[in-house]
């Protein structure tokens, strides 16, 4: 029986705001953290898994996205993702194991290397230091295209999701997706991130379009020496094959798992086999 889910709410030292969702456990603690774009609630099945196997889980929203903070100063640098992250993970008090998507795992390497005695274990979800740039105009392309208009109705925004996730069924439940909109004054439904993240991530003079980030990244992920798995969508074009065989070059320590039939959102195309993967790896 899965245990009890309660929201919770951790002021970081900067007083930003960072809401979660928690499941109370004597064992091990889990941190998940989204990707961009995203929610907690995109993780489908595997907190409550990852609970009834004993472990505290704490599913957060980053600053900017659903029931977070939006940064006042527009500050969505990775440096303040960072911070937030030791924040979360020192109100836990315990070393947790960090499991991110995209940004939330871009988010662990940062928070792993500036504090290493903090975490237990860190598992990458479709990220590596130097993702395939063509997944990520995409997926930046995606965001922006009605990031400010939104949409009319929820079966436009499922719509949309269809078109940009062909290999996925659209659902007919649009219950779930609701849950990473937000309805406004006027009507229409939005996606639940603040527009001016995408500021920090788009343009020839971004954070992420200079080399210096990619570089940075690489070096951290050679610095890695806690446990590390990364799991990777077999459809994904942000992490291709070429892509795993660098980071297993930057990080020969890792364990990879190539879920099939699943893109860059793991845990909503294959949520069983992406949450027995991360259970294995916690158990072992």
């Amino acid at each position: 029986m899965t245990a009890t889910k309660r929201r919770v709410d951790i002021t970081t030292p900067t007083g930003m705001h960072i809401v979660a969702d928690e499941w109370a456990g004597t064992g091990p603690a889990v941190v998940l953290a989204h990707g961009g774009g995203q929610t907690r609630h995109s993780w489908g099945g595997t907190a409550g898994v990852l609970a009834d196997h004993g472990h505290r889980v704490v599913s957060i929203d980053l600053r900017g996205h659903g029931d977070s903070d939006w940064a006042p100063d527009g500050d969505y640098h990775m440096s303040a993702y960072r911070d937030d992250a030791l924040a979360v993970v020192r109100s836990i008090g315990a070393p947790v194991a960090w499991v991110g998507a995209s940004l939330g795992g871009m988010t662990g390497l940062h928070a792993v290397d500036e504090a290493p005695e903090l975490f237990s274990s860190l598992v990458l979800v479709d990220i590596t230091p130097r993702p395939a740039a063509a997944g990520v105009s995409r997926i930046l392309e995606f965001m922006a295209r009605d990031a400010d208009d939104g949409f009319a109705t929820l079966d436009d925004a499922a719509d949309a999701i269809a078109e940009y996730q062909p290999h996925r069924p659209r659902p007919d439940d649009l219950s779930g997706l609701s849950k990473n909109l937000r309805l406004g004054e006027d009507g229409r439904w939005r996606w639940h991130w603040d527009p001016a993240f995408l500021n920090i991530r788009t343009g020839g003079t971004s954070e992420h379009a200079r080399d210096r980030h990619h570089d940075d990244l690489e070096q951290i992920a050679r610095r890695l020496t806690l446990p590390t798995l990364l799991i990777r969508g077999k459809l994904s074009d942000l992490v291709t094959e070429d892509e795993v065989t660098e980071f297993l070059e930057m990080v020969p320590h890792a364990r990879y798992v190539d879920v099939a039939n699943a893109a860059h959102m793991i845990a909503g195309d294959r949520n069983d086999v992406f949450t027995d993967a991360v259970v294995s790896f916690l158990a072992s």
